[in-house]
C-alpha cells in the first residue's frame, strides 16, 4: 500500500463504498464523521446490501447515496453474486470497500481488485473469536476483556492486518445483547478514524504490521518539551 510520512489529505475525496447486511450503525457513524471532519480524506458514493431489508439502505437514502442491492439468493452460485456486487459497485468507481456489518465473506477475486483497501470493523480482539459469532463466543469462554478490532481485509476471514483495536470489559450480567452494544460504541470512534487514515494514505503494511504514518500538518515531537516554572 502506497504510503509515507509526507502524505496528506488527498486533493478530491477518496471514493468510498460500504457494505452493509443490517442496521447500519456504523455506515451511520461514518457519515456523521464525514459531515463533521472536513479533512477526513473520504466521501461515501455507493452504499451496497445483501438484504433489501438492511436498514443501512435507508439510512443511505436517507443521507442522498445511492444504492445498490445483490441478495446471494437471486444468483446461482457464491461467485455469480459475488461478480454482480463487483460489477454494481464498479459502475461507481470506487477507490476504498467499507465492510460495515456486512455478514458476508468476500473471496480472494473481490478483494484482490481492491487490493489493500478492504477495511473491516470486526466485534473481538483478532485474532481471537473470528466468524460471525464473535461476540457470544467470548461470553461462552468466559473472557474477563474483548473489544473490537478495525483490520484491512485479505483472503482469509478476519484476517488481514490489524490497524487498530480496543478493549472492552465484559460484566459478569453481560448478555450478548448488552455486550456488543458497548463493543458497537467503540467500533463507532475508532472505525471512522481507521478510514480516514486509509483516505489520507497514512497506512503502510509492513509484513503483517500496520505503520501508521503522522498527519504532515502536526508532526510528533522530536523531543519531549523541558518543564518551565
Amino acid at each position: 500500500m502506497p504510503a509515507d510520512a509526507s502524505a496528506s489529505v488527498p486533493a478530491r475525496p477518496r471514493r468510498l463504498a460500504v457494505l452493509v447486511s443490517g442496521s447500519g450503525s456504523n455506515l451511520q457513524a461514518v457519515l456523521d464523521r464525514i459531515a463533521s471532519d472536513p479533512g477526513f480524506g473520504g466521501e461515501v458514493v455507493v452504499v451496497g446490501a445483501d438484504r433489501p431489508d438492511a436498514y443501512g439502505l435507508i439510512r443511505a437514502e436517507q443521507a442522498g447515496v445511492p444504492t445498490v442491492v445483490q441478495p446471494l439468493g437471486e444468483h446461482p452460485d457464491r461467485a455469480a453474486w459475488e461478480e454482480a456486487l463487483r460489477a454494481d459497485l464498479l459502475t461507481y468507481d470506487p477507490e476504498v470497500i467499507v465492510l460495515a456489518g456486512f455478514m458476508r465473506v468476500l473471496s480472494g477475486p473481490f478483494v484482490t481488485t481492491w487490493s489493500g483497501r478492504v477495511i473491516n470493523t470486526h466485534p473481538s480482539l483478532l485474532p481471537a473469536f473470528r466468524g460471525a459469532h464473535a461476540v457470544r463466543e467470548a461470553l461462552e469462554f468466559g473472557v474477563k476483556v474483548t473489544g473490537s478490532t478495525v483490520h484491512l481485509v485479505d483472503d482469509q476471514v478476519d484476517h488481514g492486518p490489524i490497524i487498530a483495536q480496543q478493549p472492552v470489559v465484559v460484566h459478569p450480567d453481560d448478555t450478548e445483547d448488552s455486550l456488543h452494544e458497548r463493543i458497537k460504541a467503540v467500533e463507532h470512534e475508532m472505525f471512522p478514524a481507521c478510514i480516514s487514515l486509509l483516505c489520507q494514505d497514512r497506512l503502510e503494511v509492513r509484513d503483517r504490521t500496520v505503520v501508521i504514518h503522522p498527519h504532515p500538518d502536526h508532526p510528533p515531537l522530536d523531543h519531549p518539551q523541558e518543564e518551565t516554572s
